[in-house]
């Protein structure tokens, strides 16, 4: 797949530059006539290399610099939003964006991680990394929602939450184990979106929900390819063995019932159409709103409870498993 999908770039990049000669020049209906072929043809192509993107591909697009972040969606799909701060303990964290908005017109709870644009908000937004106080900040605002009966859109984008000794000081994993507590019985509904990178237990914090769409260059995963191929093979110039094996697309994790939906995005990526992703995206988010609306809480909570206690494969030992275990060790 790796071979056919560098074929089909270059293809693609040939394309690209018969149509920037020719654009130029395109004065004749004739000419005309062939710049619409070229792009027909180009859109065409386009379409074939989305479905034959490896997994690293993913990962790239997924960790494009000009991929709509958290605030650029809360721009294009809510209205009258009123960002919170603060996690009445320590400080605020700009890595989460938390606050009050409108869906539609319906009162709703907006939180996502957010990266930066340039040098300096990217040091502002610390990469989209998260500390503990990012994630108790979005707690509260949670139990908000819960308090005024809000419901309550997540939006994933992290390499994972921030691991420097300061967030451990503070309890990165217990923010994050606790999280996953609160948010299994908060008595709200929850609309899960992985819009970019999905890094570990960084995404989990804000993770568990009613719904779990994914846009469809997006990535979830346990570990970076990076990491995972410095761990397996002492070589982090693995990683495009090491994504093919994590299982971190959009399909993979769609074959695997660990999302519920995958979300299209506009031709080329996401990166490409800001307001076109948003749009596909906001009719989506309607239809998971009045999915889970017309759930009473009760019912709700238990679907979201048999949901995740269904992921994952699971198999009784037998006593001769257990025997053969034994003489093993």
């Amino acid at each position: 797949m790796e071979k056919e999908f560098e074929q089909l770039e270059g293809e693609r990049r040939r394309l690209e530059q018969k149509i920037a000669e020719l654009l130029p020049v395109a004065s004749t209906e004739e000419a005309k006539r062939e710049l619409e072929r070229l792009r027909t043809r180009l859109q065409r192509l386009e379409e074939r290399i989305l479905a034959h993107v490896p997994a690293m591909g993913r990962v790239k697009l997924a960790r494009h610099p000009d991929r709509p972040y958290t605030l650029d969606f809360i721009k294009r799909l809510f209205t009258d939003f009123t960002e919170i701060h603060g996690d009445r303990r320590f400080a605020d964290d700009p890595a989460m964006v938390c606050g009050m908005a409108r869906f539609h017109g319906e009162p709703v709870v907006v939180i996502g991680q957010q990266k930066g644009r340039d040098l300096k908000e990217r040091q502002y937004r610390n990469f989209g990394m998260a500390k503990p106080e990012g994630y108790r900040k979005a707690l509260r605002v949670m139990k908000l929602a819960e308090k005024f009966g809000r419901p309550v859109f997540t939006l994933i984008d992290t390499p994972g939450a921030y691991p420097g000794i300061d967030a451990e000081e503070r309890g990165q994993a217990e923010a994050i184990a606790y999280n996953l507590r609160e948010m299994a019985r908060l008595r709200t509904p929850i609309i899960v979106t992985i819009t970019g990178e999905g890094g570990s237990g960084g995404a989990l914090g804000i993770g568990v929900g009613d719904v779990i769409n994914m846009l469809e260059n997006a990535i979830y995963s346990v570990i970076s390819p990076e990491g995972c191929a410095a761990i397996l093979w002492k070589d982090a110039g693995q990683a495009d063995k090491a994504a093919e094996g994590l299982k971190l697309t959009a399909q993979d994790l769609l074959s695997l019932g660990l999302i519920d939906r995958i979300i299209p995005e506009p031709r080329g990526g996401a990166h490409l159409d800001h307001d076109e992703a948003a749009r596909i995206l906001d009719t989506y988010l309607a239809d998971a709103l009045a999915e889970v609306s017309a759930l009473a809480i009760d019912e709700l909570l238990h679907r979201r409870y048999e949901k995740f206690r269904r992921m994952g494969a699971f198999q009784e030992a037998t006593a001769d498993m257990l025997r053969q275990l034994t003489n093993a060790g």
